[in-house]
């Protein structure tokens, strides 16, 4: 699968584990809920560890765990739902968290300007045909009115 990542069109290598899916080789995401029962365990795995997040999650659940995420996956259940722009935000600028931030589920391509400049950087899409459209809308807006976290 493709995604977009730092503004360029690249191959996804990480696996995006179910609750029930056994944890597999290689980078994975794991959800809130696995990443607080399976801690310990997970720490110990040999490939990068992402977490993803839903938009009613609570960032303060994992403030002292960030170290251990090279991805944090914040889901999109609807387009309609901008709690994650939020999440985003904060972690850039509350938490200081430097690494990927992958804005995944149902968005729209002419949301990925917003999201990047709230601190997002890497962009999974439901349709990756509209890959190149959604790249193209980084670079909408040439002059802005707000602060942003880049």
């Amino acid at each position: 699968m493709k995604i977009i990542k730092d503004k360029k069109i690249v191959d996804d290598n990480w696996s995006h584990l179910a609750d029930d899916e056994a944890i597999s080789q290689g980078d994975i995401t794991v959800s809130l809920s696995r990443w607080k029962d399976e801690k310990s365990s997970l720490r110990d795995h040999a490939g990068k560890i992402g977490i993803r997040l839903a938009p009613a999650d609570h960032l303060e659940d994992i403030a002292d765990d960030l170290a251990n995420f090279q991805l944090i996956g914040l889901e999109f259940p609807a387009f309609t739902d901008g709690r994650s722009f939020s999440h985003a935000r904060l972690l850039r600028s509350r938490y200081q968290y430097e690494d990927e931030i992958r804005a995944m589920g149902h968005y729209m391509a002419d949301q990925v300007f917003y999201l990047a400049r709230v601190g997002v950087n890497a962009f999974q899409l439901e349709n990756t045909a509209e890959l190149e459209v959604a790249l193209s809308t980084i670079n909408d807006f040439s002059v802005q009115y707000q602060a942003s976290t880049n």
